[in-house]
């Protein structure tokens, strides 16, 4: 099997497995909560997107990773990783919090397309063996992040349940 078709057929895998646990474990829970307290699980798991500047480390990735692909999802995940810490440091000042999620929503699903695309023009599906030690990341841990913006964005665009009431009143008939 060529390196292009496996590098595929484990990115298919990634999200296929990630799919499956996120359905039965994450989600529901996720769901169960108020969208405050989602968007914070949320962006926890985004804070450590800075570990992306791994992939313009020297010694960690070939020298000959396209640095179209390394340099652009080096900064993104930097640029996302921050925002996220960022939201969660304000967390008390719900609607800078709430920008912040918006900005690392964004900012982090438009990284990670692009480095889609910036992968398959510069042909890293076939040189996936340059992507060193940093292989896991586009097929494990990706497909995750890729699935939480999802899952961030629908939170947002949903409606919040209403509470139940406080307090019951009898009227006199």
């Amino acid at each position: 099997m060529s390196p292009e078709l496996l590098f595929q057929l484990q990115l298919v895998l990634g999200y296929v497995a990630w799919l499956l646990f996120f359905r039965a474990y994450v989600w529901p829970r996720l769901r169960s909560v108020d969208s405050f307290e989602a968007q914070r699980a949320i962006a926890a798991l985004h804070s450590f997107r800075f570990f992306g500047l791994v992939f313009i480390l020297p010694g960690v990735v070939s020298p000959n990773l396209p640095s179209g692909f390394a340099v652009f999802a080096a900064y993104g995940d930097l640029a996302t990783g921050v925002l996220a810490m960022l939201a969660l440091l304000t967390a008390r000042v719900r609607p800078l919090f709430w920008l912040l999620v918006v900005a690392f929503n964004l900012v982090g699903a438009t990284d990670l397309i692009l480095d889609y695309y910036h992968a398959i023009q510069s042909g890293l599906p076939a040189r996936a063996g340059e992507l060193g030690a940093t292989y896991a990341i586009p097929i494990i841990y990706v497909p995750l992040l890729m699935i939480t913006h999802v899952s961030a964005f629908f939170l947002m665009l949903r409606p919040e349940p209403k509470a139940a009431p406080s307090h019951v009143s009898f009227r006199k008939s």
